[in-house]
């Protein structure tokens, strides 16, 4: 499926055949069902001709007068000599009903909102970056026709979608530059929305394909199922990236692994549950750039850290009463690492901030000594001795590595008794009486979020590169190469709810940014 292509090889006005107005490029078929996508011309002049897009489906309903059924009737667009001008005007309609069916929780802040129809065009320009635009078209082309099929359509139709289009995921998200523009131009609350609506189809699929209803070939790669973009903004790096948690690999589990075989039924309902969530990430690094004779100084410290897993529901009251409608991942481990790019050619010496952890205790003993001058026995001699220890305790353990040139900064959540990181944690309220590590994660999170600030962990890294070698690899420009990535690892355990289930998923994004290092300026 490559709508985006079949739109821009429509016939021109003039060459739009006089017989027939409209056009049909088939989506889906199965068994005489049918998913249609049409384009209409409707009357006008050549210079003033107009199409409107509509879906349609064949072959779903049992009535022979009326076979067909249209789902959706696009906007009247301009049939103008451009195609990408065609293409980003729909988009622009296609994104505002994507975004407006978007999962939202009854604490969100985030309220529907028009999109202006200026900001898809300031996003992609005249030349949109090919391939990526087509297939970022393509994902959100998908994504509203996933609620078209499972909202307004017969559960057939919905299978269908899964069964022929849903696969196809894996190549369309793979549209990061135009999908780097995109977030640059919608603003964090569309980008919200929209990735939310983007995670909620994403989770469905992946309840399918693990219940096997779906009779194509269990996809295994799950790389690309997890959206991320990374840039430079006033002297920070930022990573964003956004994973549903059904897409994230498995490290540790108790239970069976998918749905196949004989379990039990809550089982079977928390892992659905489980499965309607998402890891949001926000990795935002402050660098900066001081100019020496022979070299050039980056530091690079952690700016601030934000970790969310939030619920891909509606908010209804209903949704709260639910089975394990509370119980969600926590984040039990990150890793971020940052540093020249893969390959590069200039030679640098990196320093870390921060030595290796070494715990901290306070001991504070107390001695009381009574006792008389004399051999009266009334005063005899007492002795007593008081001794307090005091210990800080944190349960979040933060440390500073290298990888080469990368810098990595890492930080693990940790039952500080027992020093056992949670991430790895293999016993939940077991015979043993052990419990499960959940006081360090409910003494931070709030609301499935993970905050941490430069305040808390702002230790420097820095690089010293030659100064004639940056140049060179600049080649003439300021902008110099740098690798951004992180790794983040989110655990469940019970919380409310008396289960046996746990387990431990991560995934991993990895971007490339270009800092302003402008000559002779220190930012």
């Amino acid at each position: 499926m490559d709508v985006c292509s079949w739109i821009r090889n429509l016939p021109s006005p003039t060459d739009w055949p006089e017989s027939d107005s409209e056009v049909t490029l088939q989506l889906a078929t199965s068994n005489d069902k049918s998913v249609l996508f049409k384009a209409e011309r409707t009357s006008g002049s050549n210079t003033e001709a107009l199409v409107t897009f509509s879906v349609s489906l064949h072959g779903f309903f049992h009535l022979p007068a009326n076979p067909n059924k249209t789902l959706w009737v696009s906007n009247p667009c301009q049939l103008a000599s451009n195609p990408v001008s065609l293409t980003v005007t729909l988009l622009h309609q296609l994104v505002q009903e994507t975004i407006a069916r978007a999962p939202t929780s009854n604490n969100s802040m985030i309220a529907p909102f028009e999109l202006d129809p200026e900001s898809i065009s300031r996003a992609f320009g005249s030349s949109p970056p090919e391939p990526a635009f087509s297939r970022f078209f393509n994902l959100v082309f998908l994504c509203r026709l996933f609620w078209l099929c499972v909202s307004d359509a017969p559960a057939e139709a919905g299978l269908l979608f899964f069964q022929a289009l849903a696969p196809s995921l894996h190549t369309f998200l793979q549209c990061k530059p135009a999908l780097s523009a995109f977030m640059a131009k919608i603003g964090a609350d569309g980008e919200l929305l929209f990735m939310r609506t983007l995670g909620y189809m994403l989770a469905k699929w992946f309840i399918l394909r693990e219940v096997r209803e779906v009779s194509s070939s269990p996809v295994t790669d799950n790389r690309h199922l997890g959206l991320s973009y990374a840039r430079e903004s006033h002297g920070l790096l930022l990573l964003k990236g956004y994973a549903p948690v059904a897409s994230m690999s498995r490290t540790v589990v108790n239970g069976p692994r998918d749905y196949n075989g004989v379990f039990d039924a809550k089982e079977c309902v928390l892992k659905y549950a489980l499965a309607h969530q998402q890891l949001e990430a926000v990795i935002q690094l402050e660098y900066s750039a001081a100019y020496h004779a022979d070299f050039i100084r980056v530091g690079v410290r952690l700016d601030n850290l934000r970790i969310h897993v939030t619920r891909l529901g509606f908010g209804g009251p209903e949704e709260q009463e639910q089975p394990y409608a509370h119980d969600r991942f926590h984040p039990t481990r990150v890793r971020v690492w940052v540093g020249p790019a893969a390959g590069s050619s200039c030679p640098a010496s990196l320093t870390l901030g921060r030595s290796t952890d070494n715990p901290e205790t306070e001991v504070e003993t107390r001695t009381y000594v009574k006792g008389s001058l004399g051999k009266s026995k009334s005063s005899m001699a007492k002795a007593m001795v008081k001794s307090n220890t005091r210990v800080r305790r944190r349960d979040w353990r933060w440390e500073q590595g290298a990888d080469g040139n990368t810098a990595i900064f890492e930080g693990v959540l940790c039952n500080y008794e027992k020093g056992a990181r949670v991430a790895t944690w293999q016993h939940r309220n077991g015979s043993n009486g052990e419990v499960g590590p959940r006081g360090g994660v409910e003494r931070r999170c709030w609301n499935g979020g993970l905050v941490f600030a430069g305040d808390e962990y702002g230790e420097e890294v820095s690089w010293r590169m030659g100064r004639e070698e940056v140049m060179r690899e600049m080649d003439g420009g300021d902008l110099l190469k740098w690798r951004l990535g992180g790794k983040i690892w989110l655990s469940y355990w019970p919380c409310d709810s008396e289960n046996s289930h746990y387990e431990t998923r991560c995934v991993e994004w990895c971007e490339e940014v270009k800092l302003p290092l402008a000559s002779g300026k220190y930012r």
